[in-house]
């Protein structure tokens, strides 16, 4: 689990699919971006940047993206699962306890994109999303201030 339940969400986004599995928790990038509204235009792609520098984080990633045989089983709605290539509902603007996190925060220190979707604390080429609120705990979850 890489999200706690407690959260605030202020501003989501359902505009956008992804087509790589992941787990929700972590920050999102664009990959390419649809025209309009794009609300269904498949084009609109997200995924966990590969690297900080270059990326253009869009929110929080909220639902676990998984490739199952939906012939054999259905898909976990109460873990808010989506099946590859569906559209995924990102956080752009609340708070979230997540484990997704380099370096070592402290409360009050800005949150930049980290790669693979980590939360960082290195602003070294990377896009401040927000502010850590709390310091990691034993388990590795700090609460995060998300303002994109």
């Amino acid at each position: 689990m890489a999200l706690k339940p407690d959260r605030i969400e202020l501003l989501t986004d359902v505009s956008f699919f992804m087509n790589t599995t992941a787990e929700r928790g972590g920050v999102v990038s664009v990959v390419t971006g649809g025209s309009g509204v794009s609300m269904d235009d498949a084009g609109a792609v997200v995924a966990y940047a590969a690297a900080a520098s270059g990326s253009k984080p869009v929110g929080i990633l909220l639902n676990d993206v998984v490739n199952i045989d939906l012939t054999r089983q259905h898909i976990n709605w109460h873990k808010d699962e989506v099946q590859l290539g569906g559209k995924v509902t990102v956080l752009r603007q609340g708070q979230v306890t997540t484990n997704k996190v380099t370096g070592s925060p402290v409360a009050g220190a800005d949150a930049y994109v980290g790669a693979n979707g980590a939360v960082g604390t290195s602003s070294t080429n990377a896009v401040k999303i927000g502010q850590f609120l709390s310091a990691p705990d034993a388990d590795g979850y700090a609460k995060l201030s998300v303002n994109i």
